[in-house]
């Protein structure tokens, strides 16, 4: 799997886990302390996100991180 590949599917599985969680991109955005701009371009596979912007959105799910990238689920 190559770097795009992944940001790809990782955006598809923290859309996923927020749909889950039956929050909206504005409410996930506000738990977790990111701008909604920057969420809405993650799950598009825009912006790829660092390691500190995983663990607000991990916290802000209330999963752990490594959920994020269970992509086989």
């Amino acid at each position: 799997m190559n770097e795009n590949e992944l940001y790809n599917k990782l955006g598809k599985r923290i859309k996923t886990l927020r749909e889950n969680a039956r929050l909206t991109q504005e409410k996930l955005a506000e738990i977790s302390g990111i701008s909604l701009d920057y969420l809405c371009k993650i799950e598009a596979n825009i912006n790829k996100p660092g390691l500190k912007t995983l663990i607000k959105i991990s916290n802000a799910l209330e999963v752990p991180i490594k959920e994020l990238f269970d992509f086989e689920q």
